[in-house]
């Protein structure tokens, strides 16, 4: 029966991709020796954020998701930060393979709220693997058997790379999602006041709010 072991090899940014995405590198490798056909492999990538350390100013950002930093004894955890599929093709012995993660920018999203909290560093990664594995037994007969669930990877990703690729999908801008109904009127502000740009309606919007504040 197969036995594979797999491995994060490198990471870069997805280029030309229609949303945000980094490409893993992976390698895979069947301990056992038979002819695998395909891998229909899932895998869930964890933050496993309890392994780095974390200065003034991430400690502050990250507030939302640990809370004071003298609860993190208690609080501070590993956090589920995405899930993907992808199917490994044929192979012997070994083969390398490409898993695309798409990323969002979105900063109610858990994974979003601490990669951006993160100055510098590493992202302390765990991949974890399920999934079919087909393959041809002793007399040829095509074969399924799943991926145990104790396999595992491991990989620190550079904070450079995540906001590399952010910066490259949204330059120079950040995202906010609001009710719908506090948007509409927003737009009916926009709109009254002739307003070519939300940046506009939005400095104007503080600019009346700072004079209110001055007064």
């Amino acid at each position: 029966m197969p036995d594979l072991n797999f491995e994060v090899q490198s990471a870069e940014v997805l280029e030309y991709a229609a949303v945000p995405a980094l490409l893993f590198r992976m390698y895979v490798e069947n301990a056992t020796g038979e002819e695998i056909n395909s891998v229909a492999l899932h895998t869930q990538i964890r933050v496993a954020a309890t392994r780095r350390r974390y200065d003034e100013e991430e400690q502050r950002k990250l507030w939302e998701l640990f809370g004071e930093p003298r609860q993190w004894g208690s609080t501070l955890r590993s956090l589920v930060w995405t899930h993907t599929n992808v199917t490994v093709p044929r192979f012997s012995g070994g083969t390398t393979f490409e898993m695309p993660v798409t990323c969002t920018y979105d900063p109610e999203v858990v994974g979003t709220k601490y990669f951006r909290a993160l100055q510098s560093g590493e992202v302390p990664l765990e991949f974890l693997f399920s999934g079919q594995i087909f393959y041809r037994g002793a007399g040829g007969a095509l074969q399924i058997v799943q991926i145990p669930w104790e396999k595992e990877a491991e990989f620190r990703l550079p904070v450079r790379l995540w906001r590399d690729m952010i910066e490259q999908y949204f330059p120079n801008t950040a995202w906010l999602r609001i009710r719908r109904d506090t948007f509409d009127r927003l737009q009916d502000y926009r709109f009254l006041k002739g307003l070519l740009t939300w940046e506009e309606t939005l400095e104007e919007l503080l600019a009346a709010s700072e004079e209110e504040v001055g007064r």
